[in-house]
């Protein structure tokens, strides 16, 4: 699976900063590109790593079908002024960095690194009580989708062909092509002895998919990556040593399960593979 295993930010000032992020892609020569909100680090096919963008603050990454690698950088502009900005850049496959938009003021609303295979973008729109999922689609118009309320729309991911999953605070939930909503599982964080710092809108964290249609989320709070099969069914994965807690995840095509952890302003990359050995870079 070579989507992004993305989300969606929703930013509110005071923890634009708080949260880590969730980041992690891999191209298609098997390269996996990781953020730790201070640049974006390359782990090769042997295993080296490198920084490939520096200085750029970024919580999510994309990665298209061309090897484009996406992401963008925010900055506060201190307390004084007590303002925010942000751009948006593209690490092209030969090596090239360039902005593709530019600086602008406030936080992105108008972009977003959760897309399907046509390129469609989803973003959560919070400006109603009634909260609910926007795709951009290529065209240009915005479609509305969800046919229920949603309270508190976290961290999403789409599959190729348009359905989203995303985090409701502590639940799981499915939006269709159609736009139908369904819960598929429900209080999915748990609160780790470590963890007692983590808020709780942060809890659940990055959320991917595999062609089953399980979905995997990363409980921040708990120190777990949870698996939630198709008809709801919740069991642990995998769970991260003290005092790495996951934030993201990565299902590669060979079957390799990658996780981005952090631990406050440390950063790895932990890999289990298909035959279950765990490998840390």
């Amino acid at each position: 699976m070579r989507a992004v295993i993305t989300c969606c930010l929703l930013w509110v000032s005071s923890f634009a900063w708080a949260h880590p992020g969730v980041g992690i892609v891999m191209d298609s020569k098997g390269n996996v590109f990781y953020t730790d909100l201070k640049q974006v680090w390359k782990i090769d096919t042997q295993g080296k790593k490198s920084v490939v963008v520096r200085n750029v603050h970024t919580h999510e990454l994309y990665m298209d079908e061309q090897d484009n690698l996406f992401g963008e950088h925010l900055w506060y502009n201190g307390e004084r002024l007590d303002t925010w900005g942000h751009y948006v850049w593209r690490y092209s496959a030969d090596g090239k960095f360039e902005k593709i938009i530019p600086d602008t003021e406030g936080f992105l609303t108008n972009y977003s690194f959760v897309r399907d295979k046509q390129g469609n973008m989803y973003l959560a729109d919070r400006e109603n009580k009634c909260q609910k999922v926007t795709r951009m689609n290529t065209d240009g118009t915005i479609t509305t989708l969800g046919d229920a309320c949603m309270e508190n729309i976290r961290w999403m991911t789409v599959t190729d062909d348009g359905v989203v999953y995303l985090v409701d605070l502590y639940d799981l939930k499915k939006v269709d092509q159609r736009g139908h909503v369904t819960t598929v599982a429900t209080q999915l964080q748990e609160r780790s002895w470590t963890q007692f710092f983590v808020n709780d809108i942060h809890a659940i964290m990055g959320i991917t998919t595999d062609k089953q249609k399980n979905v995997y989320a990363a409980v921040l709070s708990g120190k777990k990556v949870k698996k939630i099969s198709p008809d709801g069914k919740v069991s642990v994965f995998a769970a991260t040593n003290v005092p790495w807690s996951p934030t993201g995840m990565l299902l590669a095509p060979n079957g390799d399960f990658w996780i981005l952890e952090y631990s406050g302003n440390n950063v790895r990359v932990e890999k289990i593979t298909k035959d279950g050995r765990r490998i840390i870079y």
